[in-house]
């Protein structure tokens, strides 16, 4: 094929077919993995950290409060359409504050779930 815009074209159009033949073979091949596991308490998402001398300070920033409760939301991903979990560490103002923000995102194992941080032992 010579250099000619014709022939620049049909390489590019090329290109392209052959880049998606490699994703879609790449997605297949992914689709063969094992579903992540199914974390429901604040046991399987540890919560209660072992780190005795690093504060639990609230989320939030400019917040210095120490924080007292869990918030948990999973959710749909938008660009990668993979379930995804936020957790953040919140005062108990801040926590009065939270509700659930991505219900566009909802699915069926949708989970929004405040829970309160162990107590610290000093």
């Amino acid at each position: 094929m010579g250099d000619t815009k014709r022939g620049r074209v049909e390489q590019a159009r090329n290109e392209v077919r052959r880049q998606y033949r490699r994703d879609m073979e790449e997605a297949v091949s992914r689709g063969d993995e094992g579903e992540p596991a199914d974390l429901d308490t604040a046991e399987d998402i540890d919560l209660d950290y072992d780190e005795s001398d690093a504060p639990r300070e609230c989320h939030r920033r400019g917040c210095e409060e120490s924080a007292a409760f869990s918030v948990l939301e999973r959710y749909i991903e938008e660009t990668t359409q993979s379930p995804v979990e936020a957790v953040a560490l919140l005062c108990a103002e801040h926590t009065e504050e939270e509700g659930p923000t991505r219900l566009e995102a909802a699915y069926d194992d949708y989970v929004f779930r405040i829970e309160p941080l162990p107590e610290r032992e000093s």
